[in-house]
């Protein structure tokens, strides 16, 4: 009876503890998240750095830096050079009066698409109607950018923290498993850069793209919508059939022509995404089929939220490398690791 009870108590006290950490896991998500990004910040940068540093002679720290640099700059030249041509776009989006006038004197589908943008511009807040704290939005700003500090920063230490913690966790594990652990961080760390610099170059190339063919055939708000399917490209399915929506619907605002030639350079553009872009920049990075891909993406979005939808193929990469090695018993080593714009050569361990 005494063992027994033993038993019992060991038992209840280990599912008791099981479920108080995946408890203290679930309150602390949106850490393990930032983490993560930062993790995937890393591998993106880190055949570059490790190239400055073996071609350039450049150390790995000052190559962070300058990776960052450049990140600022980049940015910097963006918000300069299309900020105020997007300004000037919400401003004559933001005419409510003209707008007003004209779905009043719309029907159809023109009268409804323009009848809803301009309830939505009206409910937007002016400066005699601002009722919202002003702490709250500086609170709200602060925490975005704690959030996105803390990401560079876990991803600038994890450069040089990385090959220690694989040597950790190579310690702590049988010494024949101890090769196929290395290889297989190896290979998750490259499919994840390789997966993020195509998806950089991806953005771009929508944005810039598809901006042209806006301007070309006179759509309003051409480069506003242009760079907005160029950032929801990050958004796996659900961002180009949003952004292709739009771009229709803005159309329908002018004619069923306009309509027409939108969806049109949409579908061209994802043609060419599809079918020359994406086979040439990102092969096949993460090894994730189409339908796997539209699996994780609603799966995270149901578990997580909203958020969480820009990890689902980072972690449904590192879920399917998992699975290769641990389950299907493929050897890690002898799987091509990515390599985008840089060929890494990772360290002998």
């Amino acid at each position: 009876m005494g063992t027994t009870a033993r038993r019992a108590a060991v038992a209840t006290l280990a599912a008791l503890s099981v479920v108080v950490a995946a408890l203290a896991l679930w309150k602390i998500k949106v850490v393990i998240a930032l983490v993560f990004m930062g993790f995937i910040v890393a591998a993106a940068m880190r055949p570059s750095v490790d190239w400055l540093d073996r071609r350039a002679r450049i150390p790995r720290p000052a190559g962070v830096l300058i990776h960052y640099l450049v990140l600022l700059g980049v940015v910097a030249l963006v918000l300069w050079l299309f900020v105020p041509r997007a300004i000037d776009q919400v401003q004559q989006a933001t005419e409510g009066n003209s707008l007003h006038q004209a779905a009043t004197h719309s029907s159809g589908i023109k009268h409804d698409i323009l009848t809803g943008i301009d309830k939505r511009l009206s409910r937007l807040p002016t400066g005699s109607h601002i009722v919202h704290p002003a702490l709250e939005i500086t609170k709200t700003a602060f925490e975005v950018v704690v959030g996105i500090f803390f990401v560079f920063a876990v991803g600038a230490y994890w450069i040089f923290e990385r090959d220690r913690t694989i040597g950790l966790v190579q310690s702590m594990s049988p010494r024949r498993h101890r090769r196929v652990i290395r290889d297989t961080w190896v290979l998750i760390d490259g499919k994840l850069g390789a997966f993020v610099r195509g998806e950089i170059i991806l953005i771009v190339f929508v944005a810039v793209v598809l901006s042209a063919g806006f301007f070309a055939i006179s759509l309003p708000y051409w480069l506003l919508i242009g760079c907005f399917a160029g950032i929801v490209e990050i958004i796996p399915v659900i961002g180009p059939l949003a952004a292709g929506a739009l771009a229709v619907a803005v159309g329908l605002t002018q004619n069923w022509h306009m309509a027409l030639f939108a969806g049109l350079i949409v579908l061209a553009v994802r043609q060419l995404e599809d079918y020359v872009v994406v086979p040439r920049v990102l092969g096949h990075a993460v090894g994730l089929s189409p339908l796997v891909v539209l699996v994780s993406v609603t799966a995270i979005g149901i578990l997580l939220g909203g958020f969480y939808v820009l990890l689902a193929i980072p972690i449904a990469a590192v879920l399917a490398t998992l699975v290769d090695v641990v389950i299907r018993d493929v050897d890690p080593a002898e799987q091509d690791v990515p390599a985008l714009i840089f060929a890494g050569k990772e360290p002998d361990g």
